[in-house]
């Protein structure tokens, strides 16, 4: 059964330390992707999941113009991050990892994604209503995202980053009313 992401239930955001003091937290733009799952059987699923770097938000419009440019995501360039899974494993109790590549700047690395797929709703309609929430966190320097600047204590902005998905995706025939599946 396909499944496609309803970017308006659907954020993907990010924490990293800056200053190694504080976390400094934020999220990418519009989230689109399709899922191909069997919620019986969702260690047989595959999915793609694509977010913005235009609508990245951090509360500072200052930082998030810095974060759009080269210094970082470049998203004239490079507008999307993505991530293709290549294999579901079960952990246990609705939990999976999600092996695959993400792709920042056009570097793909292999990541594993902690999954916890929350279920699946009726939404009054006939639809269904597909929840997951995933996280990993990688090292920004294997995507080239290498800007920063020494300071006493370490480095302007950390090295590792946090990233959490809260997704909601809808059934085929809901998305192609929506306007979200062709």
């Amino acid at each position: 059964m396909f499944w496609y992401i309803d970017p308006s239930h659907t954020a993907v955001n990010f924490s990293v330390k800056h200053m190694m003091l504080s976390t400094v937290r934020g999220s990418l733009g519009k989230v689109r992707g399709r899922i191909e799952l069997d919620p019986e059987q969702p260690e047989k699923g595959d999915f793609e999941v694509a977010a913005a770097v235009r609508g990245i938000n951090t509360g500072d419009a200052k930082r998030d113009g810095h974060l759009q440019s080269a210094d970082f995501f470049d998203a004239e360039k490079y507008p999307e991050v993505t991530f293709k899974s290549n294999a579901i494993f079960p952990k246990g109790n609705g939990h999976y990892t999600a092996s695959g590549d993400l792709t920042i700047r056009e570097v793909t690395r292999p990541v594993s994604f902690d999954i916890e797929l929350i279920g699946v709703v009726e939404n009054g309609q006939g639809g269904r209503h597909l929840g997951a929430a995933a996280t990993v966190t990688i090292d920004r320097g294997d995507f080239g995202l290498t800007w920063n600047m020494p300071i006493p204590n370490g480095v302007l902005v950390g090295e590792k980053v946090k990233i959490e998905i809260d997704l909601e995706a809808v059934d085929e025939a809901t998305a192609k009313t929506r306007g979200l599946a062709a």
